[in-house]
């Protein structure tokens, strides 16, 4: 059954001035996890150059995150933490949610599996999140 859909948009162009910017280390680090951080070239023991397509995932990653606490219908009131929303990206290309911490914890109590998708074209990265319940009949 479906727990709750949701949706956002980023501007490229405003994401890679919050990477960029004087704080766009303190930026990375609040907003993306560990694993984002090292695939869009954020993490500070292994940098590589923010390109255009990096900026344009980080700006999807980004948009994924508020799209899940959309879904969740609690924004940032709930128990989560940006960093501990990663949208990553599986062998085949195709995104997908890592959760952590105590949201990890939220999402085992309330039985919910998360789907992603996104994509950018003309300035903006779109994320659209979709919760749904797991049977806690098939639960063991």
């Amino acid at each position: 059954m479906i727990f709750g859909i949701g949706c956002d948009l980023c501007a490229i162009p405003r994401m890679e001035k919050s990477l960029t910017g004087p704080h766009g280390a303190a930026f990375g680090r609040r907003v993306f996890g560990p694993e984002e951080r090292l695939a869009l070239g954020l993490d500070p023991e292994d940098p590589a150059p923010l390109t255009p397509r990096r900026i344009a995932s980080a700006a999807a990653d980004f948009a994924a995150k508020e799209a899940f606490l959309k879904a969740a219908g609690t924004g940032l009131a709930g128990p989560f933490a940006l960093c501990e929303i990663q949208a990553l990206r599986m062998e085949s290309g195709a995104p997908a949610y890592q959760f952590s911490g105590r949201t990890a914890a939220w999402m085992e109590e309330h039985h919910l599996i998360a789907r992603l998708t996104l994509s950018h074209d003309g300035g903006m990265a779109m994320a659209v999140c979709l919760l749904e319940e797991i049977e806690t009949s098939c639960i063991r």
